[in-house]
């Protein structure tokens, strides 16, 4: 199985940026965490604080990955073109969110992105990644 996991804006400074929401670990090292505890899955990443380059990037393997973990960050709660390039990929997405959203500002409770995922992991910080995986995992019954 290929996944990759899409990060969004600010997404790069995780471990030093507001640990008391994002925690202080590195994504480098909980990516390499996350293919040690997956061996069998192909696990490529990509961030950018660029809207279309998230875009071209799903794009890019909306066709031909298994599924997309998509933390989108601020982008979730405004980009229609996110939105838009979602619905016209093939590749399944789940939108993921380290902090739970539901808990902090109201405009962080509307998510552009989210109907057209197939499913949403929001609040377990990092583990969010891992419980994302689980569900494409479910989806092909392994």
């Amino acid at each position: 199985m290929k996944l990759i996991i899409i990060n969004g804006p600010n997404l790069n400074l995780l471990g030093s940026r507001e640990p008391s929401i994002y925690g202080s670990t590195f994504f480098a090292d909980y990516l390499e965490t996350l293919r040690r505890q997956f061996p069998g899955l192909q696990i490529e990443y990509f961030q950018s604080n660029v809207e279309g380059e998230l875009i071209n990037k799903l794009q890019e393997t909306g066709f031909s990955f298994d599924g997309i973990i998509l933390n989108a960050g601020g982008y979730t709660h405004t980009s229609v073109a996110l939105a838009d390039t979602i619905l016209a990929i093939n590749t399944p997405v789940v939108e993921v969110h380290i902090s739970n959203v539901f808990a902090r500002e109201d405009f962080r409770h509307l998510s552009l992105i989210g109907p057209h995922c197939m499913g949403s992991v929001s609040g377990f910080g990092l583990d969010s990644y891992r419980l994302a995986i689980h569900s494409f995992l479910k989806e092909k019954g392994k």
